[in-house]
């Protein structure tokens, strides 16, 4: 990996793109989620409905290889998912196999079994995990802020 840094979801399209040059044959893992906010400061709508922020980046920069994951769940269980009671899933999306290998292989390097990790398939099915994030007020309100992460029953 050669550089780190986060957007947030909201400014990730127009910081992105404006490095585009940097970027390109770059493997680039989109965690953010682009929403507008409600009063009390929690995600209210989607940015890009009827599409992802992965997808809008990855249409803008089609020299990057974009892979979204880990945005479906709070942010301290992005590298110590064991410490949940269930296991979580990591989701992930991307058109390109090598990044979501490259991606897997960071995952697990944070703690992340293979087993929890699920691929999605392609850049289109960031959308469901990105509209996860409009229920996280409903969990704050119903449990308090606490730690958490999706988690998918087999």
């Amino acid at each position: 990996m050669t550089g780190t840094g986060a957007t947030p979801g909201s400014a990730s399209l127009d910081v992105l793109t404006d490095l585009a040059a940097q970027l390109t044959d770059k493997v680039l893992v989109d965690i953010a989620n682009a929403v507008e906010f409600d009063h009390a400061g929690f995600a209210s709508a989607l940015l890009y409905p009827g599409s992802s922020l992965a997808e809008e980046i990855q249409q803008a920069l089609p020299d990057v290889r974009v892979v979204k994951t880990l945005n479906t769940m709070h942010e301290s269980v992005m590298a110590a998912p064991a410490e949940l009671a269930i296991a979580p899933c990591a989701f992930v999306s991307g058109n390109d196999a090598g990044a979501k290998e490259v991606v897997a292989g960071l995952l697990t390097e944070l703690g992340w079994p293979p087993e929890w990790i699920t691929d999605l398939g392609d850049v289109r099915t960031a959308r469901g995990p990105e509209a996860f994030v409009l229920m996280v007020s409903s969990l704050v309100r119903a449990l308090g802020p606490v730690p958490f992460g999706m988690a998918i029953a087999r």
